[in-house]
């Protein structure tokens, strides 16, 4: 089942990413001659108004076949000069053309996070409310129940769920006194934190952790407010994003810190079943990823189009198409292998721990 819920995000995605790149190259007069969901081999296909629309094998990305351009599909296109040819369009149009389907990418993830946030609200600052108790941790040992309020830690006034979070975590294995109110009541006892190993880059630290999950309070919110919100949300994620990219250009993350197909196809199953709302939360997730992978300047993908398109540009003599077409097949390689390589992670993570 978790197979069929992975086909559904890689499919929406990669619809709109590509949707993105369909839409574009029509405005500005190009030709497109296939639109794939898949590489290649095609399983299904028809023609319409001259273009080719296929669903294809391998169901981990899919392409916009443009007129006169060396893509993903490794077919070699021969430029007539035509008026429609991608070549044949000025640089701001090529370099709109490529850019819109990681657009398309962010635009629905701030469309998702946009409804979540209508949906939910959004939370406030205020009371710390225990929302739960976890099995098997500290919290569970004294008489914390759902619906207290959390005053203090040792003295010392508790404003934000934050707050509450980060003075816990400083305490591992130390005993702390926490206060709370119930009703009219305020109760107090001693608990222990427990050692919580958490890995950060390639270090790993110790943290306190009592098991106490919160209790929000929201707020509703008009649309745009929350188009605000859905934008905010997306910003986060390709900042954290970035964030890891960068630790692992230092060497400070590995590559086992990322997700491949297995990873999301688990994934896209629990949320699933967790409710509507998870599953679209995710599916805004990776749509934020994957426009952000696609972004950079490699081989294969739409950064790597835009560097060859401003090379072109600044030598002001067209790439032959035999160069691109080996370019793309490095690409092409270096993408399958970094695909194996994460997957292998994942197999390690999902079924071995």
């Amino acid at each position: 089942m978790d197979i069929l819920w992975f086909l559904i995000v890689v499919g929406v995605i990669i619809f709109v990413h590509e949707l993105g790149h369909f839409l574009a190259a029509k405005l500005v007069g190009m030709k497109v001659e296939r639109f794939s969901i898949g590489f290649p081999p095609r399983i299904k296909s028809f023609r319409f108004k001259g273009t080719e629309y296929a669903i294809s094998a391998i169901p981990l990305g899919g392409y916009v076949k443009i007129a006169g351009m060396v893509d993903e599909s490794l077919d070699g296109s021969s430029l007539t000069g035509a008026p429609w040819e991608f070549q044949s369009k000025k640089l701001w149009q090529k370099i709109f053309v490529l850019c819109s389907g990681v657009m398309m990418n962010f635009l629905l993830a701030i469309g998702i996070f946009t409804v979540i946030t209508m949906w939910n609200g959004v939370a406030q600052e205020g009371p710390v409310v225990v929302g739960g108790i976890q099995q098997g941790y500290p919290a569970e040992t004294i008489d914390l129940r759902k619906g207290d309020e959390i005053l203090a830690i040792d003295g010392t006034r508790i404003l934000t769920w934050q707050d509450f979070v980060d003075r816990v975590k400083d305490k591992p294995g130390i005993p702390i006194v926490l206060t709370w109110l119930r009703g009219a009541d305020t109760l107090s006892a001693t608990v222990t934190p427990a050692k919580n190993e958490v890995t950060i880059g390639s270090q790993t630290i110790v943290q306190g952790y009592l098991g106490v999950e919160f209790q929000p309070t929201f707020r509703r919110v008009g649309l745009f407010e929350a188009v605000g919100w859905g934008a905010a949300v997306s910003w986060e994620v390709i900042w954290e994003s970035l964030r890891l990219i960068t630790r692992m250009v230092r060497g400070q993350a590995s590559i086992s810190e990322l997700t491949g197909p297995i990873g999301i196809a688990k994934l896209s199953g629990e949320t699933a079943r967790i409710g509507v709302i998870s599953f679209l939360g995710f599916i805004g997730l990776i749509s934020v990823s994957i426009g952000l992978l696609n972004i950079l300047p490699l081989p294969v993908l739409d950064g790597g189009h835009i560097v060859i398109v401003l090379v072109e540009s600044i030598v002001r003599r067209t790439i032959s198409t035999r160069i691109k077409l080996f370019i793309q097949q490095i690409g092409l390689v270096l993408l399958i292998a970094l695909v194996l390589i994460v997957s292998y992670h994942d197999v390690i993570r999902v079924f071995f721990k």
